[in-house]
């Protein structure tokens, strides 16, 4: 056997490894997508960037129902570069679904718009995304943008800041910079925490036995 090959971590050893660097409790939801490839680039997108899960909310019939099903199909699979075999994905047949499961489990929305004015509006650096134990971050469809429902129960409207001629970006782009972001402030407050976490229990561990007075 080459040695090469056999030295190579497989990718299941590699999924193990970076677990836990993983962001737990954010979801990142596309809503009614109608370019499939946008749907691939913000999976890829998903996993790169360690978010936990991606939902999809989509009517579409010959969209597969569940995630096995998913993995097996081809066309998802090429644009997707394979990362759907290693990401969460699930989908929802309509938005109000979708909104339903997520503030049943405690999520808090935040929904992403070059143009549209929600309850608060705010810019995407400007935002403290740490502050929700529980996380799910919408994009819209790429001629229509988010939903009118979506954006009335959602806690934040962001948006990218943009200095050009151009003022938008298409789907997957915009997805990759807003998760980055987030997922940037999400990775380092879980650090800070788990550090925190360890320097107190070392102290506790060699902390000197507190002594008994008698009386």
């Amino acid at each position: 056997m080459d040695e090469n090959k056999k030295s190579k971590p497989s990718l299941r050893a590699k999924a193990d490894k970076i677990k836990a660097f993983r962001c737990k409790n954010l979801i990142a939801v596309i809503e009614n997508p109608s370019d499939l490839r946008n749907i691939g680039t913000i999976i890829r997108n998903v996993n790169a960037l360690g978010v936990e899960k991606a939902y999809i909310v989509t009517d579409v019939k010959s969209f597969p129902n569940d995630w096995q099903a998913m993995r097996g199909w081809r066309a998802l699979n090429a644009f997707s570069a394979s990362a759907i075999k290693w990401s969460f994905v699930r989908k929802f047949h309509d938005t109000e679904s979708c909104l339903g499961h997520l503030e049943k489990k405690g999520f808090v929305s935040v929904v992403t718009s070059p143009h549209t004015k929600g309850r608060k509006n705010v810019i995407l650096h400007e935002a403290d995304y740490t502050r929700y134990k529980k996380l799910a971050v919408w994009f819209g469809n790429e001629g229509i943008g988010i939903s009118r429902l979506a954006l009335e129960r959602s806690e934040l409207c962001v948006n990218i800041p943009m200095f050009g001629i151009i003022e938008s970006l298409n789907l997957g782009t915009s997805s990759g910079i807003v998760l980055y972001e987030i997922t940037r402030q999400r990775r380092e407050f879980q650090n800070k925490l788990k550090a925190k976490i360890a320097a107190n229990k070392s102290a506790k561990r060699t902390a000197p036995p507190a002594t008994k007075h008698l009386a």
